[in-house]
């Protein structure tokens, strides 16, 4: 009788080793083949005969919460300064801006902050340089305008004339292929600063 008790405990003692055993996942503690942590009536984790405070890392056992994983810093693009330059030219004795000036709208709206659009109208010296100052402040007073029509924001823009005073042709003769030789001089230079976001 003693020798069938003592072979009917070593048989559940064995069965209850397969059964409940320590997986590496869940050092310290008893679980079973499919590694669930056993519980008493109180809802407490079983220990193993090995357990340390050091293993008390899973997750509803020995008071242990997993710490919630803190929440990504944004990374906010750094601003840096920017400036940039257009022309557009007009025709012989004309304040009609006839240049397309989306290039220059479509850079002001992707800029992140617009500090000034400065618009300088020049001419070229044919004619009375009085007559050709007022000229060029009409040509940067119509960009200006257009620019406003295209949502540019009017308080940015800042107007003004260099009228014959800042050549960049250097032609010679007469006539209409002089006009046509003074074309660049025949413009209003914009400058636009502000900041933009770095990529």
């Amino acid at each position: 009788m003693k020798k069938f008790a003592l072979s009917a405990g070593v048989a559940l003692a064995m069965t209850l080793s397969a059964v409940a055993q320590a997986h590496p996942e869940n050092k310290g503690y008893v679980d079973n083949t499919e590694q669930t942590i056993w519980r008493n009536s109180f809802g407490e984790c079983w220990h193993d005969g090995f357990w340390t405070e050091a293993d008390a890392t899973i997750e509803g056992c020995d008071g242990y919460m997993a710490q919630a994983e803190p929440e990504p810093v944004p990374v906010v693009p750094a601003m840096v300064s920017a400036e940039k330059k257009f022309s557009l030219f007009f025709d012989f004795d004309s304040a009609v801006v006839e240049e397309d000036i989306s290039a220059i709208v479509d850079y002001i709206g992707s800029m992140a902050v617009l500090d000034n659009v400065d618009l300088v109208g020049n001419a070229d010296f044919i004619g009375n340089a009085d007559y050709n100052m007022r000229l060029g402040q009409r040509r940067a007073e119509a960009v200006a305008t257009e620019l406003r029509n295209a949502g540019v924001d009017g308080t940015k823009i800042t107007v003004s004339s260099m009228g014959e005073n800042a050549p960049v042709a250097s032609c010679s003769g007469k006539g209409a292929a002089l006009i046509a030789c003074l074309r660049a001089d025949r413009r209003v230079d914009v400058t636009i600063s502000g900041e933009t976001k770095e990529m």
